[in-house]
């Protein structure tokens, strides 16, 4: 097995993630979504924290709490040094029980590292942790796959996607009411365009 088999995705791409993701105007747009309907000192959960760019930055400097986590501890050595003031933890994306309730989880290209028999747990399990406003915000790619290799700034992963209706279908039967469902065509390396689905929505009672 080769050592880009055992180690991390991103530990392997690094800091070259901020400096190749070309176009992240919808992600810094549905941040400041969130920061207008949370109160100073809310509590957030960023899935896939990464480097902290532009998200937990963007949280925390609205004076919101931001819990990260990451299963690259590269990514989160950066959001330390970008994000400063932020929990960052190194851990499964799919073991946050332990770590309280929040007011909104953001999970930005995050889910999309995982299986799809992953995906409805995991979003159950949000909505269990959730509190006060209750707010999910989820970005994908647009597709219809399942856990597919694939190479991202040249380090081999796995990812998952799903078209725009059998994504807000999964959210919804996780609990949640879709707010809205927007598809981006965006850079999201030099030199390849793919369309992101930008996904809001509120924990149902």
């Amino acid at each position: 097995m080769t050592t880009e088999q055992t180690v991390p995705a991103f530990d392997l791409i690094g800091k070259r993630y901020d400096e190749s993701f070309v176009e992240r105007d919808v992600q810094l747009a549905e941040g400041a979504w969130l920061v207008q309907q949370l109160e100073p000192g809310s509590r957030v959960l960023d899935l896939g924290c990464g480097s902290g760019l532009p998200t937990a930055k963007q949280l925390l400097d609205a004076g919101i709490e931001v819990v990260g986590v990451d299963e690259s501890a590269v990514m989160l050595e950066l959001a330390r040094q970008q994000a400063p003031g932020g929990q960052y933890l190194h851990q499964d994306l799919r073991d946050f029980e332990a770590l309280g309730e929040f007011d909104a989880a953001v999970a930005f290209f995050a889910l999309l590292m995982l299986p799809r028999s992953d995906i409805p747990a995991l979003l159950t399990q949000i909505r269990a942790r959730l509190r006060g406003p209750r707010l999910l915000l989820v970005s994908m790619v647009h597709g219809d796959f399942d856990f597919f290799p694939v190479s991202f700034l040249g380090a081999a992963t796995n990812v998952s996607a799903y078209p725009p209706d059998k994504l807000r279908d999964v959210v919804a039967d996780a609990g949640f009411e879709v707010l809205e469902l927007q598809e981006v065509e965006a850079e999201a390396e030099p030199g390849r365009i793919e369309v992101q689905l930008y996904l809001r929505a509120r924990a149902r009672d």
